[in-house]
C-alpha cells in the first residue's frame, strides 16, 4: 500500500507493481496538485552533490530511461541542459567544473559561443560560452503521474483511491477519517511537504525543513529548444559546484539575492516555457506571489535568447520538503513494514525512481 500520489509515491507504487505485487495507491486530493505538478519536470544531474546523491541522480536517469520506454507518455526526453556564461568570468567558472573529479560522471562539456549556438538555436544572446550537461533530462509534471497511474492500472494489480484522508497508520493497515480502512503487508507513506498529521510522529526530530518557490509559464515559444537552461546564479545553490571560485563574480542583484534566485528554463511538449525560479525558507510562507522576481527571470531569459520571451500565461507558487543534513531523503520505518519518506527536496522528479528502488529493497520487496 502506498500512501501520497506525488512523484515519490507514484514510484513507489510502480516499483511495486512491477515488481507483480498488489498495490492500493491513497490520495488525499481529488488528483495530485502539489510541487509534483508545480515543477520543471528536470532530470538535473548536473548539479547533485558528489557521492551518495550523484550516485543516486546516475541510478534515477538509468531508470527513467527505462521507463519511458514501458509508458512513453511520461513525456521523457534526452535533451541535456546548457548552464549559460553571458561574461568570461562566468566562463571561466564554468571552466573550473571542467576540473571536478567526478565531470566525467556528469557528461560535461565545456563549450564556446558558437558551440552553445550549435548546440541550442534559440540561444542567439551575446553569450560567452555554457557547461553542457549530456546526462540532464525531462519530464512532463503535468502527465507524468497519469500516464504511469494509467500503466499500473491496465496489470489489473493497481487501484487508485482518491480523496483518503489518511489519519491513523499501523503495520499492515491504515484508516481514513470516514472510518474506512486499507490492509497491506507494506505500508509506504509519502507525504511530501506535509510534515504534520499522519507523519507527524514518524518524522518527530527528522532533519527537515520546507522551502517555497515561485515559478511560471510563458505561452509557446514558436521556436524549438534543444536543451533547458540554466544561467551561472544555478550554480550558487547546487552542491556539486561549491568549490568553484563563485566569490569572483559580481554580487547577485538585489532582488535575486532576496529571493535566492536561479534562472532554470525549460520547453514543455506543447512549446510553453516553464521558468523560475526563487527560494525562501522562513515559515510562515507569504500567501502571494510578487513581481519582482519574475522580471528579474525574464530579463535573464531574454539576454540568453536574444528576444523577448512569449508572453505569460500563468504564475504560481509551491512548496516542497528537503533534508537539513545533505541526505538524499528522509526515509524512517516507526515500525516493522511501514516506511514514511518524504524530502528530496527540489530533487523528487530526479531522484525518486532511485528513491523508490531502495525503499522496496529495504522493504523486502524483490526487483
Amino acid at each position: 500500500m502506498v500512501v501520497g500520489a506525488g512523484i515519490l509515491g507514484t514510484m513507489h507504487a510502480w516499483r511495486a507493481v512491477t515488481a507483480g505485487l498488489d498495490v492500493v495507491h491513497l490520495e488525499l486530493d481529488a488528483a495530485p496538485r502539489r510541487a509534483s505538478v508545480r515543477n520543471f519536470g528536470l532530470v538535473w544531474v548536473s548539479g547533485r552533490a558528489p557521492g551518495p546523491e550523484l550516485a543516486a541522480a546516475r541510478r534515477a536517469r538509468t531508470l527513467w530511461a527505462e521507463l519511458a520506454s514501458a509508458v512513453p507518455a511520461t513525456g521523457f526526453r534526452p535533451n541535456g541542459s546548457l548552464t549559460v556564461a553571458v561574461s568570461e568570468d562566468e566562463l571561466a567558472v564554468l571552466a573550473g567544473a571542467m576540473g571536478l573529479p567526478d565531470a566525467d560522471e556528469r557528461g560535461f562539456e565545456l563549450l564556446d559561443a558558437s558551440a552553445v549556438r550549435r548546440c541550442h538555436p534559440a540561444v542567439r544572446g551575446e553569450v560567452a560560452g555554457a557547461l553542457h550537461c549530456r546526462l540532464d533530462a525531462t519530464v512532463e509534471p503535468e502527465l507524468v503521474l497519469g500516464a504511469l497511474r494509467d500503466a499500473m492500472a491496465a496489470s489489473g494489480r493497481y487501484r487508485f483511491e482518491p480523496g483518503r484522508r489518511i489519519v491513523t497508520l499501523a503495520r499492515g493497515a491504515v484508516r481514513d477519517d470516514r472510518g474506512r480502512c486499507e490492509a497491506g503487508d507494506v505500508v509506504v507513506v509519502c507525504p511530501g511537504a506535509e510534515h504534520e498529521g499522519l507523519a507527524a510522529e514518524a518524522l518527530a526530530g527528522a532533519p527537515l525543513r520546507r522551502c517555497r518557490l515561485q515559478m511560471m509559464d510563458t505561452e509557446a515559444d514558436p521556436i524549438a529548444w534543444t536543451t533547458s537552461l540554466a544561467d551561472i546564479d544555478s550554480l550558487r545553490y547546487y552542491p556539486a559546484f561549491a568549490g568553484l571560485a563563485l566569490d569572483r563574480l559580481p554580487a547577485q542583484p538585489a532582488v535575486a539575492a532576496e529571493h535566492r534566485m536561479q534562472l532554470l528554463a525549460v520547453q514543455r511538449l506543447d512549446g510553453r516555457i516553464t521558468i523560475g525560479d526563487t527560494h525562501a525558507y522562513d515559515e510562515p510562507f507569504a500567501v502571494g506571489v510578487v513581481e519582482g522576481p519574475y522580471d528579474h527571470l525574464r530579463q535573464r531569459a531574454e539576454t540568453i535568447l536574444g528576444r523577448p520571451l512569449p508572453p505569460s500565461r500563468c504564475r504560481w507558487s509551491g512548496v516542497y520538503s528537503q533534508p537539513t543534513d545533505g541526505s538524499v531523503c528522509v526515509r524512517v520505518s516507526p515500525e516493522p513494514g511501514v516506511w514514511v519518506v518524504t524530502g528530496p527536496g527540489g530533487r523528487g522528479m530526479t531522484l525518486s525512481p532511485a528513491i523508490a528502488e531502495e525503499t522496496l529493497a529495504l522493504a523486502g520487496v524483490p526487483a
